[in-house]
């Protein structure tokens, strides 16, 4: 029999006890470290959380912890989360099986019968709305909200497989406003069963949209009604958005997204409502008739108002009142101007003076204000902008004597919608000013000059001026705008800026197509406008987007003259490209000396270059495609000459190969490998004697090019090749490359290889391959690969949940 322990002994086995706890304690803290690190750091699962060799504690034996970018242990780093992986093969798992519903139902089901894809459809229903339960009490939201989003769309098919079964005799319009609501009132009643899932209840509102539209349908209201419905649903749904009430605190997950969607149909709604109420003051005929249309309109416009200055969002509350203010306006063009009449441009312009002097009224939200006085900017260069478009007839009327440009000829057309036109703008551009006068507002001057530009571009035409003098007045209007946009004299305020930019580039426009016609005036108006731009892309002091712009533009207008100059020479078309291609060439001269605007130059001179390409394509002379493929890569390989362009050797280095080949196809050439193998041999031979000076060196850079020489053109000859002889040589090449690559495991011949083969087998299994797919139902791959993808998501996500749980569970520790 033992003796029992002593006090002492005792005291002295706890101290024991007691120190090796502490220092267990002490490993497993230093364990929860690394792993709480570790699951930091990695992020898709699978998750390893293995024991290391020896020792938990800090010391040799420790896992090593973060490393750098790749993470811990040498842990590559990740392109995408799990989270967001498991969200992509959720959505698309349920859009496949979605498609494959639909599928099923409308085109697939041959000898079942409607009354037996009404059975089906109920089954497969009510499995699909059951599944959820039993996911959710599983922890699988995400896979629960898939799932319920396939139920949700079978309960549709379920609907319409009713109307086809036993309801056919019910009138369209009755059941969908039926139909609507049953599903609305079906879908809310699930979301409110099943807490944990966000789609049932934005599913719900989106169905009861169709009610109120449904019963107008079926009582066959008119037109007037049907706009007053569409903004009582847009009234509705804003009132449901607004709405913060007990909903919000019970369902915090699921409530803003019902807000968000039904802030977005009630602005549908109204929109609709704005479209009916125009549509029926395009057909009434008389004052009652607009009268109704135009108080829609109002009342359209008061609920945008109103609902700007209820919500909080500071963002969109501007952009509602801005768009209430614009259905104002129209509401006082359909109740005061009549349809067609010239002086709605300057409704405009009046409509737009309490818009504006909204700014200054203390009782509206600020927003409210910014947003109405948008509103008035918008709507006064609108009365603007028609002005021009009524003064358009008169800006083409000296067209058709361009051929005569430089005689004494004067415009014949009619004159009198111009003149009209001139003095609208005119009075809408001194309103503007007298506003500016009256309220110390600048932005009525940025109204004013695209106003009174307009009323001097159309002012020459208008009053008959000789063609001659049209074209130098309007060119000088055009300048003058241009030369305040780019700063090439005391710089105005921004806006003013801007608008004289969008004038001059309008312009310009306009000069520029009706110049098409006469040669003398094409080269008068793009060599000014050319040069113009010229000089302010060099010499403006605006900012660095007009110069930008103006450099682009001037590029262009050289592009524009030589084209005009090869016209006039009567070259044939494939000379043209050659004659393009000093522009690319003239960009790229200056280099660094073109300051800011090198890079918008060079990306100007590109696009040139590739007009030039497009040119001798369409010109269909292959040797001249190969001439001016060989010249661009010059440009190119001239341009690679400076450090900072070196890349620009790549795109020289490919257009001097397809110069080559288009050359070699001009000529008649079929067998490629003729011409690639005498370059493929060398190559690699070259290839192999520096690998045997620098093991080193990456086989891409030193085998790949020469591979590639020969397997790229033979595998584009062989998918225009009918015969067999080419792809089983080809095969049998690719084959050698790949098992070469892998037995001394090079990347480049491994991957190379691999490909060409692949793609061969591709293209000899491609007729098999089509005639297997067109046996097959049109559903089944689309739901065989989303019940795949569910599958997947759902493996996802359950992992994922193990991970938290883990983490959760390390985290209590200590």
């Amino acid at each position: 029999m033992e003796n029992p322990l002593t006090p002492a002994s005792e005291l002295a086995l706890i101290d024991r006890e007691l120190a090796h706890l502490d220092a267990r304690r002490l490993q497993l803290l230093g364990r929860r470290d690394w792993l709480l690190r570790l699951l930091n750091a990695q992020l898709a699962p699978p998750l390893s959380v293995g024991p290391p060799a020896q020792g938990w504690g800090p010391g040799p034996n420790r896992p090593p912890g973060p490393t750098g970018p790749a993470g811990p242990a040498g842990v590559p780093a990740r392109e995408t989360s799990a989270p967001g992986a498991q969200s992509v093969l959720l959505v698309l798992g349920a859009v496949l099986l979605a498609v494959a519903a639909l599928a099923f139902t409308l085109v697939s089901w041959g000898s079942l019968g409607i009354g037996g894809r009404a059975a089906v459809l109920a089954v497969l229903t009510g499995t699909a709305l059951a599944v959820p339960a039993v996911l959710l009490r599983r922890g699988l939201g995400s896979t629960a909200e898939s799932v319920a989003a396939v139920g949700l769309l079978l309960t549709v098919l379920d609907v319409y497989a009713l109307h086809e079964v036993a309801l056919g005799g019910v009138p369209a319009a009755w059941y969908v406003a039926g139909a609507s609501a049953a599903l609305a009132a079906l879908w809310a009643g699930y979301g409110a069963t099943l807490r944990g899932l966000l789609l049932p209840l934005p599913f719900a509102l989106a169905a009861a949209q169709w009610t109120l539209p449904g019963l107008a349908l079926a009582l066959h209201v008119g037109r007037t009604a049907g706009g007053w419905t569409l903004l009582a649903m847009a009234a509705l749904n804003a009132a449901l958005g607004l709405w913060g009430g007990p909903a919000a605190a019970v369902r915090p997950r699921v409530w803003p997204a019902v807000r968000i969607l039904a802030g977005v149909l009630a602005a549908l709604a109204a929109l609709a409502a704005v479209g009916v109420a125009l549509a029926l003051a395009a057909d009434a005929g008389s004052l009652p008739g607009r009268l109704s249309a135009g108080v829609l309109l109002a009342a359209v416009g008061g609920a945008f108002v109103v609902v700007a200055g209820r919500i909080r969002q500071e963002q969109l509350a501007p952009v509602l009142a801005g768009a209430g203010g614009l259905v104002w306006t129209l509401a006082a063009q359909v109740l005061l101007v009549p349809r067609g009449s010239a002086w709605a441009p300057a409704l405009y312009v009046l409509v737009s003076l309490p818009l504006l002097a909204a700014l200054r009224v203390s009782a509206l939200a600020r927003p409210v204000r910014y947003g109405l006085t948008g509103a008035g900017v918008v709507v006064a260069g609108l009365g603007g902008l028609i002005a021009f478009l009524s003064a358009l007839p008169v800006l083409a009327a000296p067209a058709p004597l361009l051929g005569e440009v430089w005689t004494a000829a004067s415009p014949r057309a009619e004159l009198g919608g111009g003149r009209q036109a001139v003095a609208v703008a005119l009075i809408a551009a001194a309103v503007a000013l007298w506003l500016e006068r009256a309220s110390g507002r600048r932005e009525a001057r940025v109204v004013a000059v695209p106003l009174a530009w307009t009323a001097l571009f159309a002012a020459p035409v208008a009053f008959a001026f000789p063609v001659a003098a049209v074209f130098a007045a309007q060119l000088v209007v055009v300048a003058a705008a241009l030369v305040v946009a780019l700063g090439l004299v005391r710089a105005p305020a921004a806006g003013v800026r801007i608008a004289a930019g969008a004038c001059g580039a309008v312009g310009a426009a306009s000069l520029s197509v009706a110049a098409l016609d006469g040669r003398t005036t094409t080269f008068a108006v793009w060599a000014a406008l050319g040069a113009l731009c010229g000089a302010g892309a060099a010499y403006g002091r605006g900012p660095l987007a007009s110069r930008v712009a103006a450099a682009v533009v001037a590029t262009g207008y050289a592009t524009g003259l030589l084209l005009a100059l090869a016209a006039l020479l009567e070259l044939p078309a494939r000379q043209w490209p050659l004659l393009v291609l000093l522009v690319p060439a003239a960009a790229a001269a200056p280099g660094p000396r073109a300051g800011t605007v090198r890079i918008p130059v060079e990306v100007a001179g590109a696009a040139a270059g590739g007009l030039a390409l497009l040119l001798a394509l369409a010109a269909g002379h292959t040797p001249s495609l190969a001439l001016v493929l060989g010249l661009a890569g010059v440009v190119c390989a001239a341009a690679a000459v400076r450090a900072d362009r070196r890349a620009v050797g790549w795109a020289a280095g490919a257009l001097f190969l397809a110069a080559t080949w288009v050359r070699l196809a001009a000529s008649g050439v079929d067998a490629v490998e003729a011409y690639t193998l005498p370059v493929t041999v060398p190559a690699l031979v070259v290839a192999w004697l520096r690998r045997r000076r620098d093991p080193a060196a990456p086989s891409w850079a030193t085998y790949g090019p020469g591979l590639a020489a020969t397997l790229v053109p033979s595998l584009i000859a062989v998918w225009a090749d009918p015969h067999w002889t080419r792809p089983l040589l080809l095969g049998l090449g690719a084959l050698a490359v790949t098992l070469a690559g892998a037995r001394w495991r090079l990347q480049a011949p491994l991957v190379l290889g691999g490909v060409t083969l692949g793609l061969v087998a591709l293209h000899e299994l491609a007729p098999y391959v089509l005639q297997v797919v067109g046996a097959l139902p049109r559903w089944l791959p689309p739901a065989l690969a989303g019940a795949l993808l569910l599958a997947v998501g759902a493996t996802y996500e359950k992992r994922l949940r193990d991970a938290r749980r883990l983490r959760s569970a390390l985290g209590k520790l200590g």
